[in-house]
């Protein structure tokens, strides 16, 4: 493949994306993507100290 054409193509696919995406769509998927990482590091915290707990006994 020639690579104007792959330029093409992926600047094609990535612009017709970005222009099918709205703002509200945008807005839920970070506020979804910051308190799933949020949920993931106090899990992580958590199941952390219950281990250190456990091996101690």
């Amino acid at each position: 493949m020639d690579s104007n054409l792959k330029a093409g193509f992926l600047g094609g696919t990535f612009f017709s994306t970005v222009l099918g995406i709205h703002t509200e769509q945008l807005i839920a998927t970070i506020v979804c993507a910051a308190i799933g990482a949020i949920v993931s590091f106090i899990v992580s915290l958590l199941l952390n100290i219950l281990w250190k707990k456990i091996i101690q006994k």
